[in-house]
């Protein structure tokens, strides 16, 4: 027995001795390609953006990063005259400035919303679809017959809801319906308003697709945006928004539809009042800013884009 074990000692010392004397002499050729592949891995990590949002505007600047800073050194709305443009959402809000902004450059508004505003309605949009309620099927399955102009060009799924107090489990604060409320609205209601569009012929090869969702439904940067955990609703309801965005852009792939997930940016509207102490800290802009940086994003969608998610302040991808 003890014969034995010595053998089988034997072998693996050998065996650990000819890897490494192979490893030593691996030939120029492949130290340079595990050396390729091994920069080629941390170069890839510029294709996304920091999740440090206070970092992330703070090295902006001190990059003079005009694209970040001054949208309007990159952005060119000229492709949108003459769109159809479906938005949901369009009363209010960001969504409010994107139709702003979607009239402004010649865009053929069709708003889609639960009730318009006068805001809204001052714009005189090619069309008001009002009574659309995101957590209702029956509401949603009325649409298609609404819509009266024919298929859309582009069309910018961007109604959401945002529950105002940080839900922590610690100080009993969590609120179920709320939450369920959440992820009805931000991610089955884009699902009910894109799934009835498709279905009815308004949604065709060569149309477009996004999915305003957020950076908060990024699993990966919970850890630095909410160390302490909080928020589950909305980061629950935009992670599921996310997944939708994906498997949606999946399917509409042999139809070539893109789809495109985005992060609209951080903006100064009501639904992110409650984090006003920080708007300047963490670059939050005017909506009028954050809608040019959202249609800069739309005007880059293509297969090549699909089912992919951006960070419209700096045009750099979110990990999941």
């Amino acid at each position: 027995a003890v014969f034995e074990t010595m053998r089988v000692f034997l072998y693996f010392m050998l065996l650990a001795t000819t890897t490494a004397w192979h490893s030593h002499r691996l030939p120029p050729a492949g130290r340079l390609l595990r050396r390729a592949s091994t920069t080629k891995m941390g170069a890839s990590n510029s294709q996304y953006s920091m999740p440090d949002q206070p970092a992330r505007f703070a090295k902006a600047k001190a990059d003079q990063n005009q694209r970040f800073l001054d949208i309007t050194s990159v952005y060119d709305p000229s492709y949108l005259s003459g769109l159809r443009v479906g938005l949901t959402g369009a009363n209010r809000g960001i969504g409010l400035s994107l139709a702003k902004e979607l009239t402004a450059q010649g865009a053929k508004v069709v708003a889609i919303v639960r009730k318009s505003s006068p805001e809204l309605d001052a714009l005189k949009p090619e069309e008001v679809i009002t009574g659309i309620e995101a957590t209702s099927d029956e509401a949603c399955k009325g649409l298609a017959g609404k819509v009266k102009g024919g298929k859309l060009d582009v069309l910018i799924n961007n109604a959401g809801y945002f529950y105002e107090p940080v839900e922590m489990i610690g100080d009993s604060s969590l609120n179920f319906s709320e939450e369920l409320k959440m992820i009805d609205i931000c991610a089955l209601g884009p699902l009910r308003v894109t799934s009835n569009l498709f279905q009815n012929g308004l949604l065709v090869e060569g149309c477009k697709v996004a999915m305003i969702t957020s950076q908060g439904g990024s699993i990966s940067w919970r850890t630095t945006q909410n160390p302490n955990g909080g928020d589950y609703g909305h980061h629950m309801s935009k992670a599921a928004a996310n997944m939708m965005g994906v498997l949606v852009a999946q399917e509409f792939r042999q139809h070539k539809i893109p789809v495109t997930i985005l992060h609209p940016g951080f903006n100064k509207t009501d639904m992110t009042k409650k984090y006003e102490k920080i708007w300047e800290i963490e670059g939050a802009v005017d909506a009028s800013v954050g809608s040019k940086r959202v249609l800069h994003e739309v005007g880059k969608i293509d297969m090549e884009r699909t089912g992919k998610f951006f960070n419209c302040e700096d045009g750099l991808e979110i990990p999941w």
